[in-house]
């Protein structure tokens, strides 16, 4: 009777202790979650602004980049033609410490006609995000990719500059997306989430895939008591990430 006793005490205050897990939000609460906060990934370069690449030596170059060759999704060579001297440049991806670079147009038109092929991007993404003037900022880190690779140092876009003060998350050329579904050639109804991201939270880079985000949860939140009880791991979903990010940045400054 004892054992018997001790495992209902169990259950009751498992169970107790999962409903204190759960929050309940209103409609309101996960239509604000679900918007994507994160800037657009780019991956091809424009050729007619002005490129600033910064060396790890603290020499500035600036130039219209003509080439940016990639390995996996990663830069490895940037070539930029001297904005004063016209002189043709090429740097290894490992000698740099940042690089802001400009997207294409040819590569805007592309994601905008994106966003008008997915039905969910018109209310949890702005277009403004697909057509952005400003520079793309690259910062030089040592990653694993897909944390299987050994370490090397890539240049990587930054997604998130307007609150990236704890955690950085960075473009991963090669994320995939949910899936959705078309019928007869209309926008795509769901899916159209990125799957990956890497993630820079102190001295770790790592990659972070929506199958490992439960498991990285705490490692990313748990050391803010407040956020945590407000946003617990049982209740958020991988949609709400960017979200998440900045919201814990934001309880966490103060």
């Amino acid at each position: 009777m004892k054992f018997k006793a001790l495992l209902l005490a169990l259950l009751l205050s498992s169970a107790f202790s999962f409903a204190q897990d759960k929050v309940k939000y209103s409609k309101e609460d996960i239509k604000k979650m679900e918007t994507y906060l994160f800037n657009e990934g780019f991956n091809i370069p424009s050729p007619k602004k002005i490129s600033t690449i910064i060396m790890k030596d603290g020499t500035v170059n600036k130039g219209y980049c003509s080439k940016v060759d990639s390995k996996r999704g990663q830069i490895y060579e940037i070539a930029i033609k001297d904005s004063a001297t016209k002189k043709q440049m090429t740097f290894n991806a490992e000698n740099v410490s940042e690089m802001y670079i400009y997207p294409s147009n040819a590569e805007k038109i592309a994601k905008v006609g994106k966003y008008f092929g997915n039905i969910r991007n018109f209310g949890t993404k702005k277009l403004t995000k697909n057509t952005t003037a400003e520079s793309i900022h690259f910062i030089n880190q040592t990653v694993s990719l897909k944390n299987k690779k050994d370490d090397k140092e890539f240049l990587m876009q930054l997604i998130n500059p307007e609150f990236n003060d704890i955690i950085s998350v960075y473009y991963d050329p090669r994320a995939k997306e949910t899936g959705g579904f078309s019928v007869g050639g209309s926008p795509q109804l769901g899916g159209g989430v990125i799957k990956s991201y890497y993630v820079k939270k102190g001295h770790k880079v790592m990659w972070l895939h929506k199958d490992d985000f439960e498991d990285n949860y705490d490692f990313l939140f748990g050391d803010n008591a407040e956020f945590v009880k407000k946003y617990p791991k049982k209740s958020v979903e991988w949609d709400y990430f960017s979200f998440l990010v900045s919201q814990y940045t934001e309880m966490t400054n103060g």
